[in-house]
């Protein structure tokens, strides 16, 4: 126990319910951030609890006459001031008429655990946020080419995660097959940054031209490197002018522009669902802003205010005008 105690990270305590003595480990001193001259109590260890954690705590009455002790993640607050995140197990002993005679308990510290839980939770948001507002998608690859996209480039293209690993060209409308089937081997071998802009297949129907940007990343080693993709929008007006969906404008709809859409042609959202041959609850969401630009469902929504006269423009500084033509 000392052993393990000595890393700083863990720290144990008893109660003996028939004496009512209770002992704290050195680790467990260590842990809290007092001195081994405080005696140990229950009620000292639930004060340093953060306030919004004790509640999910047994308090004494709970562990000492129904013998109720679970276990629970909460958050320490040091008489300096230092939080820590902790884990806290125990185990209760009973006598053999049922009555509790005694706890202990385990604390370990998760801080650096729960930073790292925090820190990812916040990338993936991040991630999606960005794939949702403005169509860029990161991923990371062991090797390229690539296949491991994230799920929101596999919406925006209409692909199965299993698809894109059968043919890693799938996303790619089949016309430029050849062309990036020789050349991403080619640029890659090479171990630099590179960019390849291929055009890619659209879910609600249609292709987009998009910006491919990939970065060997290596951890020091002499083994080959992972890469980290980055897939951002390619507007090109040379695209425009063949009759590509305009996909400033696109990016820029929101669930507002949806609604305002609606109203201008006094719909209910029934009459949308109907029109565009969606769910109710689908609307709902893309009115909500709960879907994003990478929905399947959403260019059918859009295509259905089009056709009943709706019209959408980006206007300066990126606003985008609703207007009904007659």
């Amino acid at each position: 126990m000392r052993l393990i105690e000595a890393f700083g990270l863990t720290g144990a305590w008893h109660w003996d319910f028939v004496t009512g003595r209770q002992i704290w480990s050195s680790g467990l001193y260590r842990l809290l951030g007092i001195p081994e001259s405080e005696p140990a109590s229950y009620e000292r260890l639930i004060g340093l609890v953060h306030p919004a954690d004790r509640d999910v705590l047994e308090d004494a009455v709970q562990i000492v006459q129904a013998g109720i002790f679970g276990s629970h993640t909460v958050r320490l607050i040091r008489p300096d001031g230092t939080a820590r995140t902790v884990v806290s197990q125990g185990e209760v002993f009973f006598s053999g008429d049922g009555r509790p005679l005694a706890v202990s308990g385990v604390l370990l510290d998760v801080t650096d655990r729960e930073r790292l839980a925090e820190l990812h939770r916040r990338e993936q948001q991040r991630r999606a946020s960005l794939a949702r507002q403005a169509q860029v998608f990161i991923c990371t690859e062991a090797t390229l080419p690539p296949t491991e996209y994230g799920s929101e480039f596999l919406a925006l293209v209409g692909l199965s995660r299993d698809e894109v690993r059968e043919n890693w060209l799938s996303p790619i409308v089949p016309e430029e097959w050849p062309r990036w089937r020789d050349e991403l081997p080619r640029l890659a071998a090479a171990g630099r940054p590179f960019s390849i802009t291929p055009t890619l297949r659209l879910a609600g129907g249609g292709a987009a031209p998009f910006r491919m940007t990939m970065v060997p990343l290596s951890d020091g080693t002499a083994g080959p490197p992972c890469w980290t993709v980055v897939i951002t929008p390619l507007e090109l007006d040379a695209v425009a002018a063949r009759g590509a969906l305009p996909r400033r404008v696109e990016h820029a709809i929101e669930g507002c522009h949806l609604r305002a859409a609606r109203g201008l042609l006094d719909w209910t959202l029934n009459d949308l669902a109907r029109a565009s041959g969606v769910s109710l609850s689908t609307v709902r969401r893309l009115e909500e802003d709960s879907e994003g630009p990478a929905s399947r469902s959403r260019p059918h929504v859009l295509a259905a205010l089009r056709s009943a006269g709706i019209v959408f423009t980006l206007v300066e500084g990126g606003t985008v005008a609703v207007a009904r033509a007659e």
